[in-house]
């Protein structure tokens, strides 16, 4: 993508509105603007990190065994009766009235539609488990939205949810999850804790949230040291073997928010291995059991010949959220800095005469190798100044930073910045190309 063409209005200056690092770095960075309070548009460059994000959410869904749909955002207030939860649910919720004066809602999770859903289509043991997801638009009518897209009205979320015939079976999927979303933000560059937490309106008696560890962290976190470094489960994970050993460790190592945060209990980890820090929470899991199957009359044929209640759970990663605990996670004061795996671009490429034959020339070659070997390239083609073209680079933080320019074509070396380190070397343009092309395709590796 050539820059003269792209659609990226960076601001020299930061908002006054935003206070953290991330919201700031997405205003400057020309990744979105506010629309009206807590609800963005999504520029291109936020756009393409967003999309980013989901797909590798998706990836580890597949992979996890979950299948994909798509459920509406408007849902009857008569389904959330039937559950208990419109009157419960609270202010957050949007309620709207159609021109039939039907009473609707702007979905703020799915449990209720979801199940409607599976009991409609399911009716035997025989067709379980079962997880299905979807990745959607929702609105919670927070009090203060603040922070950007950290605690917007509007957001991007992922959410799954699993069906089961028996409560150990439930757990498996429980666990199969925990492991999936481990997996999904070590793939986006980011150690993703899991703490103790509490239900909340969702219900049930199972739950954790994914914290990234983060100085500007909402949330104040505590837990074992241990938990950081732990191992991440492989994808050929036997759920159906003893799974002690790869979770119960985790689940049984203290962790938890200010909200659920026993000081006593913190207190006997020994002194060295308690960590207390801030936090990003960035998923959360369920296991609720009967809360939904039963005041909806949700059941299956055993295999007794007798009717059960299946047991749920539901399972949600903030996805547009995930862009702004990403940038806290990684950034420096010159702005951002992506990891490969959710770059808009992996590579920026800085013509520095343009408009000069050779430099064009050698510009366009990058160019088509990069684009040609499956590398995504912002190409600053753009007639403006050395100093500009390398602040929008650093700002906007691509991986890797190729600048071209006629006094190297002289020597004949282009200069190569890693944007991470920082370290720059010049290399024959064969060599960058190389170099550039080996780094990126085996950091999108799949793990």
């Amino acid at each position: 993508m050539r820059l003269s063409k792209f659609f990226l209005p960076v601001l020299k200056e930061t908002p006054a509105e935003a206070s953290i690092v991330s919201h700031q770095l997405m205003l400057r960075a020309g990744m979105m603007r506010q629309g009206a309070a807590g609800i963005y548009s999504w520029l291109p460059l936020g756009h393409r990190v967003l999309q980013k994000i989901a797909q590798i959410v998706r990836e580890e869904q597949n992979r996890a065994g979950a299948v994909e749909m798509l459920m509406p955002t408007i849902q009857s207030a008569d389904l959330w009766r039937e559950s208990g939860r419109y009157d419960a649910y609270g202010a957050e919720m949007l309620r709207i009235s159609d021109r039939q004066e039907r009473e609707m809602l702007y979905g703020p999770t799915n449990e209720e539609l979801i199940t409607e859903i599976f009991r409609a289509g399911v009716r035997s043991y025989k067709d379980l488990p079962k997880m299905l997801y979807h990745i959607q638009w929702k609105f919670r009518d927070e009090i203060r939205p603040r922070f950007g897209v950290m605690r917007g009205r509007e957001f991007l979320m992922k959410d799954t949810y699993s069906f089961d015939l028996t409560p150990e079976d439930a757990r498996k999927s429980y666990y199969r999850m925990f492991a999936a979303y481990l997996r999904t933000f070590a793939r986006m560059g980011l150690r993703a804790v899991p703490m103790r937490a509490d239900t909340g309106p969702i219900g049930g008696d199972l739950s954790h949230e994914f914290i990234v560890l983060a100085e500007t962290g909402e949330s104040e976190v505590f837990c074992h040291r241990k938990l950081v470094d732990m191992d991440i489960p492989p994808a050929d994970t036997d759920f159906d073997g003893d799974l002690t050993d790869i979770f119960e460790g985790r689940t049984s190592l203290y962790a938890a928010t200010d909200e659920m945060h026993d000081a006593a209990e913190f207190a006997q980890i020994p002194a060295e291995e308690q960590l207390s820090a801030r936090g990003i929470e960035v998923g959360h899991i369920f296991y609720f059991g009967n809360k939904y199957s039963e005041p909806m009359n949700c059941k299956v044929m055993g295999p007794d010949g007798r009717e059960s209640l299946v047991e749920m759970g539901s399972y949600g990663v903030g996805v547009s959220r995930l862009v702004g605990a990403i940038i806290e996670a990684h950034h420096d004061e010159s702005g951002c800095n992506w990891p490969v795996s959710v770059a808009p671009f992996h590579v920026g490429l800085v013509n520095l005469k343009a408009g000069d034959a050779e430099t064009d020339r050698v510009c366009a070659d990058i160019y088509s190798k990069l684009e040609q070997a499956g590398i995504e390239v912002l190409y600053d083609d753009r007639d403006a100044r050395a100093g500009e073209k390398f602040a929008t680079m650093d700002l906007i933080g691509l991986p890797y930073q190729l600048v071209v320019g006629p006094r190297g074509l002289k020597n004949g070396v282009i200069e190569v910045k890693n944007r991470n380190t920082g370290e720059k070397q010049e290399l024959a343009l064969d060599k960058a190309v190389e170099l550039v092309s080996t780094a990126i395709l085996d950091a999108l590796k799949v793990a």
